[in-house]
């Protein structure tokens, strides 16, 4: 009873600590639009950007045998062997070709990753990445 006594004579303060406890407490009377539980308000959805995608873009070479780049493009980019065969012939007849497109922090992880087990295995397969406009 004493507590209940000391809530109501004590002014209400908006405080973190106190989520519970309104900042302001509507009258019987009180007509304020921004106080009434009836307000209207929108809520516009946020707009949310897409991140900039990049090509992991691979280079040809006269020495990187084309059954390790099939090999790459399967294990690294989830290429079908079809697909990842598709890729490597492009690569080969046009001296690149684009692995996969990812967003900048996964195409460099990427590229990284497939130079080193290139480097690894003493092949000179060059992987880069090129900023890619969508479709």
């Amino acid at each position: 009873m004493i507590k209940k006594t000391l809530l109501q004579a004590l002014p209400t303060v908006a405080d973190w600590h106190f989520p519970t406890i309104p900042a302001h407490r509507a009258q019987d009377g009180d007509t304020d639009g921004e106080t009434s539980p009836q307000a209207d308000v929108l809520v516009a959805e946020p707009e949310v950007a897409k991140p900039p995608m990049y090509a992991v873009v691979m280079y040809n070479d006269n020495y990187t045998p084309m059954e390790f780049v099939v090999y790459i493009l399967q294990s690294e980019f989830r290429h079908s062997m079809d697909s990842a065969v598709e890729v490597m012939l492009t690569i080969h007849n046009s001296s690149k070709g684009i692995a996969g497109i990812y967003p900048k922090d996964i195409a460099e992880t990427k590229a990284k990753k497939v130079n080193s087990l290139a480097h690894r295995e003493g092949y000179p397969l060059l992987t880069q990445i090129e900023p890619h406009q969508g479709e």
